[in-house]
């Protein structure tokens, strides 16, 4: 956990979900483009670095303690610990990142476990139209299935050949290249898959329920 008192804690995250939610009310960084051919979304800027942004809480969860969870509307419910995820075929993606907060980055190389091979190990029962992502920093976002299953979502260990970051969701966190980046969750501890849906942390706070950067879905 992070070494700030959670006085402090409480008061960094409660200004950022503030400014976030007004965000939201206002329509800020709308531009109302229509995206062409363009491989940069409407509205956003090209960025080198990679921006961190979280909710002022930043959990450590060493790999020997880490655990996953998925179930739900499955027909094999599992729970991996990091030996049985790294023994798992590996695979190596090269994506861009898009954040509603309007910057992108081009061409990150991530590393780890593609989604079609966990949904092959769990099998999403017919009544399974969703998923929800369950963080260690008590963060939840949600997605369909269809956009779970797409070929270049993974579960990502690493980043440019490198272990993640504990700030940028270590040991293990969701990469969906096709949508805004909070959709990619990071800290991830449990994988839901439900016949409801159920809106997460942002989208109940006026983000939009899909969020694709190339239709500007910022809100909804």
């Amino acid at each position: 956990m992070s070494e700030d008192k959670p006085g402090i804690l409480g008061q960094i995250r409660e200004k950022l979900v503030a400014s976030k939610e007004k965000w939201a009310r206002e329509g800020r960084l709308l531009t109302g483009e229509r995206a062409g051919a363009e491989r940069l979304p409407p509205g956003q800027r090209l960025v080198r670095d990679w921006p961190v942004l979280d909710l002022g809480i930043q959990p450590h969860v060493a790999p020997a303690d880490w655990q996953l969870a998925v179930d739900g509307a499955v027909a094999n419910p599992l729970n991996w610990d990091w030996r049985a995820f790294m023994a798992a075929p590996q695979v190596e993606s090269v994506s861009d990142i898009h954040c509603v907060t309007a910057w992108s980055r081009y061409d990150n190389r991530w590393q780890g476990v593609s989604a079609r091979h966990l949904l092959d190990l769990v099998k999403p029962l017919p009544e399974a139209k969703h998923v929800i992502f369950h963080s260690h920093d008590g963060y939840t976002t949600n997605v369909t299935l269809e956009m779970f299953s797409a070929p270049d979502v993974l579960l990502a260990h690493s980043w440019e050949g490198r272990p993640l970051t504990r700030q940028h969701g270590a040991p293990v966190r969701i990469v969906m290249p096709q949508y805004y980046f909070w959709k990619s969750a990071k800290w991830v501890r449990r994988i839901e898959f439900s016949s409801a849906d159920k809106p997460g942390f942002w989208e109940v706070r006026g983000y939009h329920n899909t969020g694709d950067p190339w239709k500007e879905e910022r809100y909804g």
